[in-house]
C-alpha cells in the first residue's frame, strides 16, 4: 500500500450522482486512475464511467471496495454510514467521504477493519456535474484525515487545481452550516429580492438577470478586496436617509420582509465601521432606526 500512495492509487465511486461524476471526470483528466464506479442505479454508473476509459460500471459496492486502493462514497448523507458498515474493507486502503456535515466517525466500520478514514468535500455547487466539474478550480476542499491519508487527498485536490482547506474533528456540522451563508441561502436571498421587486411589477425572471450579475461583482469585490473593504452601498457608507426610505418602503409589504432586511442590515454596519465608511455615532443612528422597525413600540 506504501508503494501505491507514493504512485497513485486506483480510485473507485461508491454512489454515482453528481458529486462523484464531478469529482471523477475531474480527477480522470488530471490522469488519476477511475478504476469502477458502483451505484443501485446501473444507468448513474454508466454514465459516470462512460467518460472514462477503462473505468467499470456496476451496482456492486463491494465490487467498488475491492477493485479500488481508495473509495469515494458519494452517496446521500443518511445512507454514509449504512455503506461504510456494509462493505468488508481490507487493511490500509483508504476509504473517505464527501460529505460537508457527516463527521469521519461515520467511517468506523471500515476504520475497524484497518482502512484510512477522511473526509474530502468540495466546496461547490453540484446541481450539475458539468458546470461543477468546470467550477472545481479555485475552490477549496475540506479535507479531514491523518497522515498519511490527509497528504494523498491534499494531492487530489492539488490535481483538481483547488485549495486544501484542513478541518478538526468534531466541526463539521458547523462548518457546512456557515458555508450555507454563501452558497444555499444566498437562492433565499436572490428569491426575497425577486419578490420585493415584483410588488412593483418586475417579473422573477427579470429580477433574477438583473441581479446575478451584481451577486458575481460582489463576490469579486469580498475575494479581491475582503470583506469589510469590498462592501459597498449604503451601509459602507452610513447613508442614514437611504436607511429610512428603505423602513418607510418595504414596511408595507409586512413583518417578515422588514424584519429579515433590518437584521441583515444590521449585521453589515460592523463591516462598514471596519472599512471607514463612517463613526460610531452615525452607526448607532443606523441600528437605532433599525431597531425601531424590528420592535415598533
Amino acid at each position: 500500500m506504501q508503494q501505491q500512495d507514493q504512485i497513485a492509487p486506483r480510485i473507485g465511486f461508491i454512489g454515482a450522482g453528481r458529486v462523484a461524476k464531478g469529482l471523477a471526470w475531474g480527477l480522470a483528466q488530471s490522469k488519476h486512475v477511475i478504476a469502477v464506479a458502483a451505484s443501485r442505479s446501473l444507468a448513474s454508473a454508466e454514465q459516470l464511467a462512460a467518460r472514462i476509459a477503462g473505468c467499470r460500471a456496476g451496482t456492486d459496492a463491494q465490487d467498488a471496495a475491492d477493485g479500488a486502493d481508495l473509495v469515494f462514497i458519494t452517496v446521500p448523507d443518511d445512507a454514509i454510514a449504512a455503506v461504510a458498515a456494509g462493505v468488508r474493507w481490507r487493511e490500509g486502503m483508504a476509504v473517505v467521504h464527501c460529505s460537508g456535515a457527516t463527521e469521519v466517525a461515520a467511517l468506523a466500520p471500515a476504520a475497524k477493519q484497518g482502512a484510512r478514514t477522511g473526509g474530502f468535500h468540495p466546496l461547490q455547487f453540484f446541481a450539475d456535474p458539468e458546470v461543477a466539474l468546470a467550477g472545481l478550480p479555485g475552490c477549496s476542499i475540506g479535507i479531514e484525515a491523518e497522515e498519511p491519508l490527509r497528504s494523498q487527498l491534499e494531492a487530489l485536490a492539488a490535481a483538481l487545481h483547488c485549495r486544501a482547506l484542513h478541518l478538526p474533528s468534531g466541526c463539521r456540522a458547523r462548518y457546512h452550516a456557515g458555508a450555507h451563508y454563501a452558497g444555499g441561502f444566498v437562492f433565499a436571498l436572490l428569491q426575497e429580492a425577486a419578490d420585493i421587486w415584483q410588488s412593483f411589477g418586475a417579473s422573477r425572471e427579470d429580477a433574477v438577470r438583473a441581479l446575478v450579475p451584481l451577486l458575481r461583482g460582489t463576490a469579486t469585490a469580498a475575494e479581491r478586496l475582503g470583506l469589510a473593504r469590498g462592501l459597498a452601498g449604503t451601509y459602507s457608507r452610513g447613508d442614514l436617509g437611504t436607511v429610512k426610505k428603505h423602513l418607510d418602503d418595504l414596511a408595507p409589504l409586512g413583518a417578515e420582509t422588514l424584519h429579515l432586511y433590518c437584521e441583515l442590515a444590521l449585521r453589515s454596519i460592523p463591516l462598514g465601521l471596519e472599512r471607514g465608511g463612517y463613526d460610531e455615532r452615525r452607526a448607532d443612528a443606523m441600528r437605532a432606526l433599525l431597531r425601531a422597525a424590528l420592535f415598533p413600540r
